[in-house]
């Protein structure tokens, strides 16, 4: 159990405490994750020729678009079945990166998994953004 797991199962025993709260999205923001990619080809304008770009894995469920991504290598490749590519990013960077109408699968397909759903991920956009702002005016 990682120290992210730990602070999701505080979590969900109580999801109001504002201590449990702080511990996950602070370790959230600030965790290493593996975000499987995949290549897709793309035309450009300007010319007629097509290029590999890879790109985060967006997987549909319900009608709903998730961005996927695990905590650890191991769990990504135990849900892909292989050794997936991936990109590691930062929480921060995820949340930052994020369109508005993406929703989140944190660790799909293990006891640690987390849904993350549009207005949490704004919270997190607006806490990243308020912690830069402050940052800022501190440092300016």
């Amino acid at each position: 159990m990682t120290e992210l797991d730990k602070a999701l199962a505080a979590l969900n025993a109580n999801p109001q405490d504002p201590a449990a709260q702080s511990g996950f999205y602070g370790l959230f923001l600030n965790s290493i994750f593996f975000v499987p990619i995949g290549t897709e080809k793309i035309r450009s304008d300007d010319e007629n020729e097509e290029k590999e770009v890879e790109l985060p894995l967006i997987i549909e469920n319900e009608g709903t678009d998730f961005l996927v991504f695990f905590d650890q290598q191991q769990r990504l490749n135990d849900w892909a079945e292989t050794a997936a590519p991936c990109v590691q990013m930062p929480g921060h960077v995820i949340a930052e990166i994020t369109s508005p109408d993406l929703c989140w699968a944190m660790n799909v397909g293990t006891d640690h998994g987390k849904q993350f759903v549009p207005e949490e991920i704004a919270w997190l956009k607006d806490v990243i953004a308020r912690s830069k702002a402050s940052t800022g005016e501190a440092n300016g």
